[in-house]
């Protein structure tokens, strides 16, 4: 059994743009996940995610490029894998008159799924004590959870989730977040597509990162975080503090009335600025997060410009 759940190489997508020509949604993505990784596929709107999701479900076709699942290449075998397959990826219709659980049972008997997988699925989106009530009186959290739970009916190897807390509360947010970590503790692979960087760092193992329509970076949250741990450092004066740091051979720069310092440990900048009478008012610690990275790999790219000619593509597939 492979340990290969998704993978994709080379994926290129363009759509007829409203001045002629073609615009690429996606130029060169791939994307490699394996099995039991909860992986953030990120990027800014419009950077090519939802295309790349489309593609891989058959939803829409590739240019070029390569594209399995389970290690059975897809689309031309997608029928074979897909039973073992969850996704969400536009929003599903459910009868808002239907209680949670009446949608379910609907779903499930029409697929012939065992009426016991609705209350288990609808208990492990945290959906348990709210299936009696009616569709048209949840929340957005909540439609989006029972939508998940509507892929679980068949209990999937691999969930894909394309944006699941766009329009949510922070409450929603984190019960969005806490599903996620149960789907994972049950095993389930995890292909989670988001712009909210933040989020994405507090629950998924690894990440691919795309802009302008291709990958830019790609490996465990560990691994991309690791090395740029900083300290801002407030001080009495920040201009002699700054080439007293640089010229000990300390990356440094002036932040306003602070300085980021790298790669240097807090008490080896005490010591120094001692040294030469600069008293320090203020050193905190510092740790990259996803959405600083995601800064500097991009620094120079023109992405607003990428997203303005994606917006004049087909809107079912340029997200």
């Amino acid at each position: 059994m492979t340990d290969v759940v998704v993978e994709a190489v080379g994926l290129r997508k363009s759509y007829s743009s409203l001045r002629g020509g073609r615009s690429w949604a996606v130029d060169g993505a791939n994307l490699r996940v394996e099995r039991g990784q909860v992986h953030g596929f990120l990027g800014p709107n419009g950077s090519g995610k939802t295309s790349t999701i489309r593609m891989l479900l058959g939803l829409s076709r590739a240019d070029t490029g390569t594209m399995s699942l389970f290690g059975t290449t897809v689309p031309a075998h997608l029928p074979e894998v897909m039973a073992r397959v969850g996704a969400v990826v536009e929003s599903p219709r459910f009868s808002p008159g239907l209680t949670g659980r009446q949608n379910l049972l609907l779903l499930s008997r029409s697929v012939g799924v065992a009426d016991t997988r609705v209350d288990e699925a609808l208990h492990t989106v945290g959906l348990g004590d709210r299936g009696r009530h009616k569709y048209k009186g949840y929340s957005l959290g909540m439609r989006q959870r029972l939508a998940v739970a509507a892929t679980l009916l068949r209990d999937p190897e691999l969930l894909i989730l394309d944006e699941p807390s766009n329009g949510l509360d922070p409450a929603g947010i984190r019960e969005n977040r806490e599903m996620i970590r149960s789907l994972a503790a049950r095993g389930v692979t995890v292909l989670l597509s988001s712009h909210v960087l933040a989020e994405v760092q507090q629950v998924c193992t690894d990440v691919t990162i795309l802009g302008r329509g291709r990958t830019i970076a790609s490996g465990s949250v560990d691994e991309l975080l690791a090395g740029g741990d900083g300290v801002r450092v407030v001080t009495t004066d920040p201009t002699l503090a700054l080439s007293t740091l640089v010229e000990a051979g300390v990356a440094a720069r002036l932040d306003g009335p602070a300085l980021n310092a790298t790669g240097t440990a807090p008490e080896r900048i005490s010591e120094l600025l001692a040294g030469v009478g600069v008293w320090i008012k203020e050193l905190t610690p510092e740790r990259r997060d996803l959405e600083s990275v995601f800064l500097e790999l991009t620094a120079g790219e023109d992405l607003s410009a990428q997203q303005s000619a994606q917006q004049s593509a087909p809107t079912n597939g340029a997200a």
